[in-house]
């Protein structure tokens, strides 16, 4: 039999604390980019670029399941089979890893933007659905293609527009607006996605309802990592390398003596020391 679902079963308390995770991880994923983007050295320029992946991956898995902390079935006990639901946290990385390599190396020309976003928009919509499967009741889901075909456009517009600012906003303030933007649209990625489901639920297995402090004894400890990771990552953010070994240019020369030195002087070569 269909089932009454509730998406805000703490009201508006999750939807809210799953858009600010999810503009932090874009917001740390931004800056990690930004500071790649100023490396010289290929080699130098790739952990920044996995750092900027994990962020965004964590903020957007992280986001997903702290919204499924407000979501209940009537008449059903959930719970989260671990191996698929770590699952989609690895799709979430992997296909932003991917995304963000390859714009990080090969820049935002059309072509390269628009089949990374393609690929990183399938991949957050799959790790969306795959989270759903995870879910473990007495019942089963069914999903409208439509909305479902919505969910993936949100999904991909999201990521093509994430990956272009990743490696084309280099200022605070519009990254921070792009950290919101991108807020905006993964979590409305999310609870399309959660529209297009209907929740059938088997008659003779119904139960009265589900404590919600068992739901958040069986999400928190999942959340838990990843929330971790992107605290890790922002303590890591915050020592800017600019602020320890000096401000370095894309071509490995001291940018600030390039941008003083009088018009035909050679410019040094060696970077500034620090501060």
């Amino acid at each position: 039999m269909n089932s009454t679902v509730s998406q805000f079963n703490y009201g508006m308390v999750t939807p809210v604390v799953a858009f600010l995770m999810a503009c932090a991880g874009s917001a740390l994923g931004l800056r990690c980019t930004t500071r790649s983007v100023r490396m010289g050295s290929r080699g130098r320029r790739a952990p920044w670029l996995a750092l900027g992946a994990v962020c965004i991956g964590s903020g957007i898995w992280t986001m997903h399941f702290i919204a499924m902390i407000g979501f209940t079935v009537r008449g059903a006990s959930i719970r989260y089979d671990p191996a698929l639901t770590f699952l989609s946290l690895g799709v979430a990385v992997a296909v932003v890893f991917l995304g963000v390599f390859v714009v990080g190396y090969r820049g935002v020309s059309p072509l390269t933007l628009g089949t990374a976003g393609v690929v990183t928009g399938a991949g957050v919509a799959a790790m969306h659905y795959i989270g759903m499967y995870g879910m473990e009741f007495a019942g089963h889901l069914t999903f409208d293609p439509l909305t479902v075909g919505l969910s993936v456009l949100t999904a991909v517009t999201a990521a093509t527009a994430a990956l272009w600012a990743a490696v084309s906003l280099h200022t605070l303030a519009s990254a921070a607006a792009a950290s919101v933007i991108m807020g905006v649209a993964v979590t409305g990625m999310h609870y399309i996605g959660m529209a297009a489901m209907s929740v059938h639920v088997d008659a003779d297995s119904a139960v009265l309802g589900q404590s919600s402090l068992d739901l958040l004894v069986s999400l928190l400890p999942m959340v838990g990592g990843p929330v971790l990771v992107l605290v890790l990552a922002a303590v890591i953010v915050m020592f800017d390398p600019d602020m320890l070994i000096g401000n370095e240019s894309p071509d490995g020369r001291g940018a600030r003596a390039a941008q003083t030195a009088p018009a035909g002087e050679e410019r040094p070569t060696a970077s500034w020391p620090a501060l």
